[in-house]
């Protein structure tokens, strides 16, 4: 199967770095030339634009921010689309919203291209780690297709349904994320409040039976969320936004998990 990588920044450029080391013919794409410097020692290609890429691969994998941001990559003269030809996979990465993904599958199915949701939760580490976590909706078989791809930098990959299943998981564990950061800002304002340093409460949560993923991001920034913000907070936001959107859909009550994320949200100055 040839792979073409779009989105090579933090969370991407390590995943396309193990596809194209993993023996798959693997071709790149970027709006600066100079995001394309690092693969230089890899066997990877680069191309001129993304129907290029599109039309010398049979998988296409976007690791891009947002919803426009996906769009912009596939749609117009010179997305992915232009290129791709039928029998083609699009595996959307970024996290956006499930309607995202069922308009693109519906536009792309009309020359024959097949979509799945693909988002993804670890960071770098665990990408270097082949222990990334990848969330997959969509049509089981043409995810079997995918998933020798997949495992040159996930383990484990789980399929969770039709197209957008894998988009509901990551924005409601992101959700959770952002409440578990509220909950625990929250905790440390109260800790203060009690003549307990913060910077001596963090660590105790960090090892107690208190402790979460929100909790060791929070520790590493000195128990404040100043220095977490400008790295997530935005990302954060969409997320939160996607899932009331999710719940509104479903007419589900928001529940505490949204009053604790929309607390972090503040505390970042990324309010809902």
């Amino acid at each position: 199967m040839r792979v073409g990588f779009i989105g090579l920044g933090s969370q991407g450029g390590p995943m396309a770095r193990r596809i194209a080391e993993g023996g798959f013919e693997t071709t790149l794409w970027a709006r600066r030339p100079a995001s394309l410097e690092p693969y230089a020692d890899t066997p990877a290609k680069t191309a001129a634009t993304p129907a290029e890429l599109g039309a010398n691969s049979d998988l296409v994998c976007l690791c891009v921010v947002g919803d426009d941001d996906v769009r912009e990559v596939l749609y117009g003269e010179s997305g992915v689309l232009a290129g791709l030809a039928e029998g083609g996979i699009i595996a959307i990465h970024s996290t956006v919203h499930p309607d995202t993904c069922r308009e693109i599958a519906e536009k792309s199915a009309a020359q024959g291209v097949s979509v799945i949701d693909a988002p993804v939760s670890g960071g770098g580490p665990a990408v270097e780690q082949g222990t990334l976590l990848v969330m997959v909706g969509g049509d089981e078989e043409v995810a079997q297709r995918c998933r020798p791809v997949f495992a040159t930098y996930a383990d484990p990959i789980v399929h969770l349904g039709p197209l957008g299943s894998g988009q509901n998981t990551k924005i409601l564990n992101n959700l959770l994320f952002s409440a578990n950061l509220g909950a625990a800002v929250s905790t440390l304002e109260l800790g203060e409040s009690l003549g307990i340093p913060r910077q001596k409460l963090v660590e105790v949560l960090n090892r107690g039976s208190a402790t979460s993923k929100a909790v060791a991001s929070i520790s590493m920034f000195g128990g404040t969320l100043e220095g977490l913000a400008p790295i997530a907070g935005a990302l954060l936001q969409k997320d939160v936004r996607h899932a009331a959107s999710l719940a509104a859909s479903a007419e589900a009550a928001e529940g505490a998990v949204f009053t604790a994320a929309d607390a972090a949200l503040e505390a970042m100055d990324h309010r809902r």
